[in-house]
C-alpha cells in the first residue's frame, strides 16, 4: 500500500494504528469484566509498570496478556489506549520505514 500510494502515507498508518489500537481495547474490555479469581498473564509487568507497560501491547503473544491485565486490574482506560496507540504506531513507523 504504502509503495503503491506514498501520498497516503500518514492515513495509512493513521488508519492501522486505530484499528490495532480499538483491538488492544477489546482486550481490555475483556479483561474488566472478567472475574477477579486468579493472576491472569502478564499482570506482573503491568503493576510493576503501569499504563507505560502497554507500550509492548505490539509485541506478539505478549500484548494481548498486557492488555486484558490493564484491564483486569482497571487501568485508566484513556491512558491505556494512549500507552497502547504510542506503542503500535511506533511499530509501524519502524515497519514503514524498512518497507
Amino acid at each position: 500500500m504504502l509503495k503503491l500510494h506514498p501520498e497516503q502515507y500518514a492515513l495509512a498508518l493513521g488508519i492501522a494504528t486505530l484499528g490495532n489500537t480499538l483491538g488492544g481495547m477489546s482486550s481490555y474490555l475483556i479483561g474488566r469484566v472478567l472475574p477477579q479469581k486468579k493472576d491472569l498473564r502478564g499482570l506482573q509487568a503491568v503493576r510493576k509498570y503501569g499504563s507505560p507497560s502497554l507500550l509492548l501491547s505490539w509485541v506478539p503473544f505478549i500484548g494481548d496478556p498486557l492488555c486484558v491485565a490493564a484491564g483486569w486490574l482497571r487501568l485508566n482506560p484513556w491512558l491505556s489506549a494512549l500507552f497502547m496507540a504510542t506503542g503500535k504506531l511506533a511499530r509501524y513507523l519502524v515497519v514503514a520505514s524498512v518497507a
